[in-house]
């Protein structure tokens, strides 16, 4: 019996892209501002600063504070994957964390929401075979072996 992939891939999960597959979707920035807000509403809190992606990095960042604690949240910039880490970092392989009780303010507008067992999975478990030859010279090149470590990067 043939095991099913926990994740597919989708093409762009990289950020890389070839120009004659044409350019990659991109996340709506504005949804996710009104996502933050909604989340910073749930929690009692209030939203800190959202740093847009900037090259080579796949991932916008932003935070939410809830009394004293601070919660960093990422968001995939062409697919609308959210993630929860403790720290602000330019990539990220398996310092997440279990997302929050009020992570459904993402949800509700479309986000997807992935916990710290799918982010910390193995890439042996991962459905990759949509990534290409260049793809793979990088993530072995970095020495990337989980799914958040392919999402969640800053390839240069």
């Amino acid at each position: 019996m043939e095991k099913k992939a926990a994740f597919t891939l989708p093409r762009g999960a990289t950020g890389f892209f070839r120009t004659e597959d044409g350019p990659l979707p991109e996340t709506d920035l504005r949804a996710l501002r009104s996502a933050l807000y909604a989340a910073a509403r749930a929690a009692g809190g209030q939203v800190g600063e959202l740093e847009e992606r900037t090259y080579p990095r796949t991932f916008h960042t932003a935070a939410v504070t809830e009394g004293a604690r601070e919660w960093i949240i990422l968001c995939h910039a062409h697919h609308p994957w959210i993630a929860f880490a403790q720290e602000r970092r330019d990539w990220y392989t398996e310092e997440f964390r279990a997302p929050p009780p009020w992570a459904h303010a993402f949800t509700d507008p479309g986000f997807v929401v992935l916990d710290r067992t799918e982010l910390t999975a193995p890439l042996a478990d991962i459905d990759t075979s949509v990534l290409t030859r260049g793809e793979w010279r990088e993530v072995r090149f970095y020495g990337i072996t989980t799914l958040g470590g392919v999402l969640f990067n800053s390839w240069d």
